[in-house]
């Protein structure tokens, strides 16, 4: 991995005895898109919101682009884009008024052509009002003035959510390419298909706290198989009780399928023993692999 731009240690938020996050850590390398996944509730906002200094946390700390994310907070607000989950400008704003005083807040000067460029690519008329538009055209807003200062880090928050499939794939080509040039990306979607389209690695969070950090092909090609197994006799759910198998259920007659993580051999032993008719051993997909880890 390169040299970090974000790097979280220990980072917590308690809104009085309620759990935000907890003891949350990982590091994203220079260049990299990373994701960052779990249903909505889970913790990803949060810790956003605590790396963006939206809000104080309760204990640990922070780095990015080598930078205290509190002390120096204004520098990488500076040098960062952001698009929230919740898309919203000035209501009584044009387009094009919000956007060109997001570019003088960048020190751009207009940024004319750079508006034009980005707009052009989502279809945003620059003529509307901020408060007359739909939550997809919000939404794209949000996504240009993000990338108006050509950003060293882009942090998105479930950013597809309002547009439409053609807009999603604008964005996503928009991503890759702002990334070729060197912008590290920190992608948060509960959407794993965008995840596993777009990221390299991936953290999974649950309930507050970090259950996994892991390659997302390493994710898919380690040892947790989806297998369906059907048995020439009488087998009940209590049989399959062997380490390694979980999320077992019950097909038609004597026919199971289950997730297993371990050696093969040692479940093909086991199963034999039991005279198989069928063993069927699958790859599971990311959305499987994740909710396996959720379950947990």
């Amino acid at each position: 991995m390169n040299a970090p731009v974000v790097e979280i240690t220990e980072l917590s938020k308690f809104y009085g005895k309620v759990r935000g996050i907890e003891n949350v850590s990982l590091e994203i390398g220079e260049g990299e898109i990373f994701g960052f996944i779990g249903p909505n509730g889970a913790g990803k906002s949060t810790t956003i919101r605590l790396l963006l200094n939206l809000i104080f946390p309760t204990r640990g700390s922070a780095r990015i682009m080598g930078m205290d994310f509190i002390r120096d907070a204004k520098k990488i607000k500076s040098l960062t884009g952001y698009v929230p989950s919740d898309a919203s400008a000035y209501p009584d704003m044009t387009v094009i008024e919000f956007l060109t005083y997001c570019t003088r807040f960048f020190g751009m000067g207009n940024g004319e052509a750079r508006i034009r460029e980005l707009s052009d690519l989502f279809d945003l008329d620059l003529k509307r009002k901020i408060s007359g538009l739909s939550m997809g055209n919000r939404k794209k807003v949000s996504i240009v003035q993000s990338l108006l200062h050509h950003p060293e880090l882009l942090i998105v928050d479930e950013p597809t959510t309002g547009l439409d499939p053609l807009m999603q794939e604008n964005f996503f080509e928009l991503l890759r390419s702002e990334n070729r040039r060197g912008m590290t990306v920190f992608f948060s979607s509960h959407v794993l298909s965008e995840v596993q389209m777009l990221c390299k690695r991936v953290a999974i969070i649950k309930e507050g706290r970090i259950v996994r950090i892991e390659d997302i092909e390493t994710l898919r090609s380690r040892q947790l198989k989806k297998i369906q197994a059907s048995f020439e006799s009488h087998v009940t759910q209590k049989d399959l009780d062997l380490e390694g198998i979980s999320e077992v259920k019950a097909g038609a007659g004597s026919s199971f399928s289950f997730m297993w993580s371990g050696d093969i051999n040692a479940l093909a032993s086991f199963l034999a023993s039991r005279k198989m008719l069928n063993l069927t051993i699958e790859e599971p997909s990311l959305e499987e692999i994740f909710m396996h880890y959720y379950r947990q």
